[in-house]
């Protein structure tokens, strides 16, 4: 399954689909605004990169509004959070084949670009 979990408005997002060709690759879309992310599909993304906090987003306006810095967060705060929240979704959330490639870092672009050269 190619498919790319990303926020339509985010043009980092679409700056990285632009790059990667994802459209032209046919790609599977879930901008995650408008079609929020289940619990399953979020279970699949934390079981291919090992947890919930890898998923997390640190940088999410609302992780200061709600003083999150200041405590100590479990696993299922984690996940409640981001089924909550979409923005405390790390983004974007790309699976290529069986592998997943989460954040915008340049490494992790470089990573998701050599596996779809592939």
């Amino acid at each position: 399954m190619n498919k790319i979990y990303y926020l339509s408005t985010c043009d980092t997002c679409k700056r990285i689909i632009s790059e990667l060709e994802l459209k032209e690759k046919g790609f599977i879309f879930q901008d995650i605004k408008t079609e929020k992310i289940t619990a399953s599909q979020l279970d699949e993304m934390k079981n291919a990169v090992g947890s919930y906090e890898a998923l997390f987003s640190r940088i999410a306006r609302k992780y200061k509004e709600l003083g999150l810095s200041e405590k100590s967060l479990s696993e299922s705060d984690y996940k409640k959070f981001i089924l909550e929240e979409y923005t405390f979704l790390k983004r974007p959330v790309i699976f290529i084949g069986k592998k997943v490639f989460v954040g915008n870092s340049k490494a992790v672009m470089a990573e998701a670009k050599e596996e779809l050269g592939k």
